[in-house]
């Protein structure tokens, strides 16, 4: 009886298993059923055999092979963004018009005439004396007098007095062409046409040429940095201009003002009484960073009997020089203050080393023999001449003639 109670319950334990492992099956079946139920239908070849698209994945990109094609007429009437209207534009800024400055050359020949009516004392008045037909010891002594009143200088008026007394002595004649002709002689020679009075303006050892313009109060200084940059622009140099006038009041105004004309940038500070040697420092360093052909830099007018100021400027000299060396340091004279010039001259070449003479205001009631007497005293230079107050009436000097307008 036990043992048959032992198999009854092996078939059970049997039966449990079968059942839990064909439940097992089912669950299985079940699951599978439902995941392809969720998936993506397959898809579909339509009646031209071609394979439907799938909504949603290039439907746009890939329209189908019937349909109609566009027309070029028809792509203009796609919506699109309206045209601005003239009124939805910028406003255009109107190009600015530059100056274009006369060439250089041939200036002081333009000039002759003016130059001329203004030292009628030396050409015409020489002539006329040494045209007398007697030359006695009275007559010479009004030679030298009218040299004298010229500005020629004590020193460069007795010895053309001199050579002129020993020519007419030895050729025997006062005629007016002859004489003329030795006039001009000696006073070429008195200007001497050797010098070399070219303005530094082109790179020097792959730098800017740095050009200080320096003078006393009311020579013009700023006015001559302005003629002077559109002389260089006539030369198709670049030019930076340097406002280191930083005390006069609109002084850098006035600068940037003629620089903006012919398209040269000027270099300033924006307050009044600024340091000049950092502004002068600054127009260097613009320079070279714009790879500028010259330097201009514009320097307050100062007494050269004052201390301090010469002492400044002598400052700003020497902090150019940490950027770059000084090559041309011009000088600007005004022509009518004649003996009183040349003391002013001596002060400023002991402290900044002139290396050239710009003489301002030599038309009107200058005297040409300040272009005589300011070589001797200094030894240097005359390289430009002012006359007139027109933009283009900086002229570079030209010794032949300025000896020719004298004698016109």
């Amino acid at each position: 009886m036990a043992r048959v109670i032992d198999q009854l319950w092996e078939w059970i334990v049997v039966a449990v298993g079968l059942l839990v492992v064909l439940g097992g099956v089912l669950l299985g079946l079940v699951r599978g059923r439902g995941r392809r139920t969720k998936s993506a239908p397959t898809p579909t070849r339509g009646a031209g055999g071609s394979t439907d698209v799938l909504p949603g994945v290039g439907d746009d990109a890939t329209p189908p092979r019937d349909a109609p094609k566009r027309s070029i007429e028809d792509a203009g009437s796609v919506d699109t963004l309206p045209a601005p209207s003239d009124e939805d534009l910028p406003p255009v800024q109107p190009t600015p018009t530059l100056d274009r400055p006369d060439a250089p050359a041939g200036r002081l020949q333009r000039l002759r005439a003016r130059l001329a009516r203004s030292n009628t004392a030396l050409g015409h008045g020489l002539l006329t004396l040494l045209s007398r037909g007697k030359l006695d010891e009275a007559a010479w002594e009004e030679v030298e007098d009218t040299l004298i009143a010229s500005d020629l200088g004590v020193e460069a008026s007795t010895e053309l007095v001199e050579t002129l007394r020993s020519r007419v002595k030895i050729e025997g004649t006062t005629d007016e062409a002859t004489v003329r002709g030795w006039l001009r002689e000696d006073l070429l020679r008195l200007v001497d046409p050797t010098m070399d009075r070219t303005v530094v303006s082109s790179r020097v050892d792959g730098r800017p040429a740095v050009v200080l313009v320096v003078g006393v109060n009311g020579t013009g200084k700023t006015t001559t940095v302005g003629k002077l940059a559109r002389v260089l622009v006539a030369e198709d140099k670049d030019v930076v201009l340097g406002a280191a006038d930083t005390f006069r009041a609109a002084a850098a105004d006035q600068l940037e003002t003629w620089g903006a004309r012919v398209g040269v940038p000027t270099i300033r500070s924006d307050r009044d009484g600024a340091d000049p040697a950092a502004v002068a420092f600054d127009a260097v360093k613009a320079g070279a960073e714009m790879e500028a052909d010259v330097v201009l830099i514009d320097t307050a007018g100062r007494l050269h009997n004052k201390v301090g100021l010469m002492d400044e400027l002598g400052k700003v000299k020497r902090v150019i020089e940490k950027q770059s060396p000084i090559d041309e340091v011009l000088l600007v004279l005004d022509a009518t203050t004649g003996q009183n010039g040349l003391r002013q001259a001596e002060v400023f070449a002991q402290v900044v080393d002139v290396t050239g003479i710009v003489l301002t205001k030599l038309d009107g009631t200058a005297k040409g023999g300040i272009v005589v007497s300011v070589q001797r005293k200094l030894g240097v230079p005359v390289k430009l001449v002012g006359l007139g107050e027109g933009p283009d009436d900086l002229a570079p000097f030209d010794p032949e003639a300025f000896v020719d307008a004298l004698l016109a």
